[in-house]
């Protein structure tokens, strides 16, 4: 009974390229037909409760039978697999991969809804479980000058990781046309790396906040390397704590950051933003985001990847910071930075699985992998995209046309 409702659905799912299944009891299956572009695959389920176990959450089942070795892929490696699956329901393409019911759908969004609200309490330690996992983990996937843990900027697809973070950094600060003598606030800044890149090319201060303790050591000791750390100021603190306060910034920008907020806390993001930007200020809003509507956060990522966290559409983004009247003067939508940035990201875990396994162990680093695999698949096929979002509090805070953001890109290190 198992065995048919997996074999429609890989029926149905798999058409082009290749997956091969081995059962348990040594049967083997094969779904769909070789066709350039689609990767061959071959996997093999060690018990039967893999199989129950993926039919009855795919995303959820396949990724723990995977952690636990009851799924082992033996031609290709995860990437391929997810890429295979989700390839053949190319969201762009009107296609979906139909591993819920309507029931589990409406439990998904109410679960994202309540994981939301996100207080100051549960946002801390929500970060925590994916940012204080240790730094020598990021150090080993990131790009070395930089540790930019979100979306590169990708001019050209030849370039390295490298130098796409600093393309990255550069397209940020263009879009904030800052001017010397400026108070700048970082929201979310990791390990400090765009605090650290505005400070050295600016005549600025630079504000970083973050909720990570692991990621505020290092900031702080990578500023003081920089010979930037007497004009930056890291501290550990929430947005909405540093709003009460009533501080005041002629810039802000958020990297990555937004996806951890929580789609109850939107109107309260904007407020706060608006609050502590000057009347002729300008903030820009670096973000993943979904390409159709409003959705829900998958039980995976809920449950290993980023607990609170939800993936938020344009429309519900723009809805949010209307309602404090800021202005979105800009809008650029990256639709493949992300999947060439994980690309590269998953060949360096691959590549330190050893060190990786050391510092964890094997269960984690297929977690990991699993991850960066499926978000790839989700950039490359599924409905994932980036926004950059530019905002003003006044129309007349920048030039009219958007000749100066090309302009001031060209003269910044990266761009």
């Amino acid at each position: 009974m198992a065995f048919g409702i997996l074999d429609r659905f890989l029926e149905r799912g798999v058409r082009q390229g290749v997956l091969e299944l081995v059962r348990p009891d040594g049967s083997i299956r094969r779904f769909g037909t070789p066709h350039e572009g689609f990767p061959q695959v071959r996997i093999r389920l060690t018990d039967i409760a893999a199989e129950r176990r993926i039919l009855r959450d795919p995303r959820l089942g396949a990724a723990e039978a995977f952690m636990d070795g009851q799924l082992v892929v033996e031609q290709g490696d995860i990437m391929e697999l997810v890429q295979l699956l989700r390839a053949n329901a190319r969201w762009d393409r009107g296609g979906e991969l139909k591993e819920s019911t309507p029931l589990k759908k409406a439990a998904g969004k109410l679960v994202t809804l309540l994981d939301g609200v996100n207080r100051a309490a549960s946002a801390k330690r929500n970060i925590a479980h994916h940012y204080d996992v240790g730094n020598d983990l990021y150090r080993l996937f990131l790009d070395s000058e930089h540790m930019q843990y979100s979306c590169a900027y990708w001019p050209r697809e030849d370039m390295t990781l490298e130098q796409a973070q600093s393309a990255k950094l550069a397209h940020i600060a263009a879009k904030l046309a800052i001017e010397p003598g400026q108070r700048v606030l970082d929201i979310g800044c990791g390990w400090g790396g765009m605090a650290i890149y505005l400070a050295q090319n600016f005549d600025v201060s630079v504000k970083g906040i973050t909720l990570s303790e692991e990621q505020l050591a290092l900031a702080r000791d990578r500023a003081a390397e920089a010979g930037v750390a007497d004009r930056i100021d890291f501290e550990l603190v929430d947005y909405r704590d540093l709003a009460a306060r009533g501080d005041k910034f002629d810039r802000i920008v958020s990297v990555g950051m937004f996806e951890h907020v929580g789609q109850a806390q939107f109107a309260r993001f904007f407020r706060d933003c608006a609050t502590l930007l000057v009347d002729e200020g300008v903030m820009l809003l670096h973000t993943i985001g979904r390409m159709g509507g409003p959705g829900s956060t998958d039980a995976f990522t809920r449950k290993y990847i980023f607990p609170g966290g939800y993936i938020p559409a344009l429309s519900e983004t723009l809805a949010a910071s209307e309602k404090v009247r800021l202005i979105a003067t800009d809008i650029e939508t990256l639709r493949l930075h992300y999947a060439l940035t994980l690309r590269e990201w998953y060949k360096r875990c691959v590549a330190n699985q050893t060190a990786i396994v050391r510092l964890h162990d094997e269960r984690f680093y297929r977690m990991w992998t699993f991850y960066l695999a499926g978000a790839t698949a989700a950039f490359e096929s599924g409905g994932m995209c980036n926004y950059q979002i530019q905002y003003t509090r006044s129309r007349h805070a920048l030039p009219l046309t958007r000749d100066y953001l090309a302009q001031a890109e060209r003269r910044l290190p990266g761009g």
